[in-house]
């Protein structure tokens, strides 16, 4: 048994902040100002100038992808392609050993030279060993000559195939992706899953909603990584969504929920120009709608019917209506009163389609990490909407007054899993009348988080009965004046320090098949 002694932030209905939170046997026993008689022989942990607060939540990220990248190359932070082709050079030298090489993060919008790295330029630095440097919002990417040798026969045709360039878009793009994960071992995988959840434990984050399935053969991905979230025993918590249009997918393993990007994607993003609108972008075109109404509607339909939650991605707002209208269409065939679907993203939504969201009440797992995002600024989005559509993307104020249930995620790897970021970004957002409460974000980060997998009754807030799954912060949030200083101190799950993840894969694999563990 322990008692925290200081500021408890419980993000409960009322947001109290109270003085003493008692654990006992990894669950909160009680949480008030006073603490009771019974508990006054117990270890005290002052927390001094600490608070703590629930743990957070990524409610999007693409676990297979991020752990891939985060263990190979990350050119995010390059400032010129003459950066990222050193880069290159220096990563194909230290894994000659390897055959296909993966980097991530490229980017148009934040490199001097303002185009994106070409397949000459690979090809200067790495000559033999084939390399995919995906863009930085892992919807396109740019390979070299060999790879384009290996893959050109399934790439010819394809839409978004542009050998020129090396760039891959749309289906070019996802047959690359195909090709890559296939080429990664069950064994490597798992253990970069295991280092990307430490990393994501450092960061506050005690539960994952990964969606999963993006090219492995017979969905394999998605199966491994239902068994890696049942082989965790550190008490972080994963909850798997297959990207299958196919409901399937999901019934075969016994999943409750479908959903995700890839194959669950309506259209693609506004980094190449793909994201379906409806008023053209400035040079003519309106993106791309990957499903028309009719075949939208029907999966709706029969994931409803079924008793799965559902998810898909909307960039633009054409298909922000297309996602609305299906889940309307879906309900109102088959009313389910605690459904949960929701629609990821939702960067430019419109006034109708917030009107459905907030009658159906359909949930939206956004990315508070969009806001000035470095690798995608103001200056090129106002560059291919203009200014006036740039002004009213990620309207989170506006998805708060229409009471719309909104969870921040990262969409790892586009961007890293950072919760105190996610709540900067919210609160001082350089559109001001987009602005939220410091205490609306942290409850987004948090109690919102749990609820859009319904495990709000056991985790999400700091109260007593729920299990002990907290993070101690260096300073209270709440009266922060510069919440990007604010540090993770500790993670603390069923009230355990967090233990690393990493462990023996074979013994990992044997437990994640006979474990128990909700996924």
């Amino acid at each position: 048994m322990r008692v925290y002694k200081g500021k408890i932030l419980t993000v409960n209905k009322n947001n109290d902040v109270f003085d003493y939170l008692v654990e006992d046997n990894g669950y909160i026993e009680y949480v008030g100002n006073k603490l009771p008689e019974q508990y006054e022989n117990a270890e005290v942990i002052n927390l001094g100038k600490s608070v703590l607060v629930p743990s957070c939540v990524d409610t999007h990220q693409h676990m297979a992808s991020f752990s891939t990248f985060f263990a190979g190359l990350n050119v995010m932070e390059a400032n010129s392609n003459i950066e990222i082709k050193e880069m290159v050079k220096e990563f194909a030298e230290k894994n000659r050993k390897k055959k296909t090489l993966i980097g991530f993060g490229a980017s148009p919008y934040s490199v001097r030279e303002g185009k994106l790295i070409s397949r000459e330029e690979l090809d200067e630095v790495c000559p033999e060993q084939e390399i995919m440097v995906v863009k930085y919002d892992g919807h396109a990417c740019v390979i070299n000559s060999p790879l384009l040798k290996k893959l050109d026969v399934k790439l010819k045709g394809l839409r978004g195939y542009h050998p020129d360039t090396g760039e891959m878009n749309q289906e070019a793009f996802f047959e690359c992706s195909n090709y890559i994960t296939n080429s990664i071992s069950i064994i490597e995988l798992f253990k970069n899953m295991q280092r990307a959840i430490d990393y994501m434990a450092a960061q506050g984050i005690g539960s994952l909603h990964t969606v999963s399935g993006v090219g492995f053969i017979a969905n394999l991905d998605i199966t491994l990584e239902k068994i890696f979230a049942k082989s965790l025993k550190n008490g972080f918590q994963m909850r798997v969504y297959p990207q299958s249009m196919n409901i399937k997918v999901a019934k075969k393993r016994k999943l409750p929920r479908i959903g995700g990007c890839f194959e669950c994607a309506l259209d693609g993003c506004f980094g190449s120009e793909d994201a379906a609108m409806n008023a053209p972008y400035l040079d003519g075109h309106d993106g791309v709608l990957y499903y028309s109404d009719d075949q939208v509607i029907e999966f709706c339909k029969q994931a409803n019917r079924a008793g799965l939650q559902i998810e898909m991605h909307a960039i633009g707002d054409k298909a922000f209506d297309q996602a609305t209208r299906a889940l309307k269409a879906a309900l109102d065939d088959y009313p389910r009163k605690d459904h949960r679907h929701g629609i990821i993203h939702d960067c430019l939504p419109t006034e109708e389609g917030i009107k459905i969201c907030q009658k159906y009440q359909i949930l939206m797992p956004v990315q508070s990490a969009f806001i000035d995002w470095k690798q995608e600024p103001d200056s090129y989005l106002e560059s291919i909407m203009g200014k006036e559509r740039t002004k009213k993307l990620n309207p989170l104020k506006t998805f708060v007054d229409n009471n719309i249930t909104i969870s921040f995620g990262s969409d790892a790897p586009c961007t890293l899993p950072n919760p105190i970021m996610w709540m900067d970004k919210a609160v001082n957002n350089k559109n001001k009348e987009e602005r939220i409460s410091i205490q609306d974000a942290l409850r987004m980060c948090t109690y919102n988080g749990y609820y859009t997998c319904f495990d709000e009754t056991t985790r999400g807030s700091l109260e007593a009965g729920k299990v002990a799954d907290m993070v101690i912060l260096s300073e209270n949030p709440y009266t922060s004046g510069e919440i990007s200083k604010i540090k993770v101190q500790k993670l603390i799950l069923a009230g355990k320090t967090y233990k690393t993840a990493e462990n023996n894969v074979f013994k990992a694999v044997i437990r994640g098949l006979i474990s128990k563990n909700k996924v």
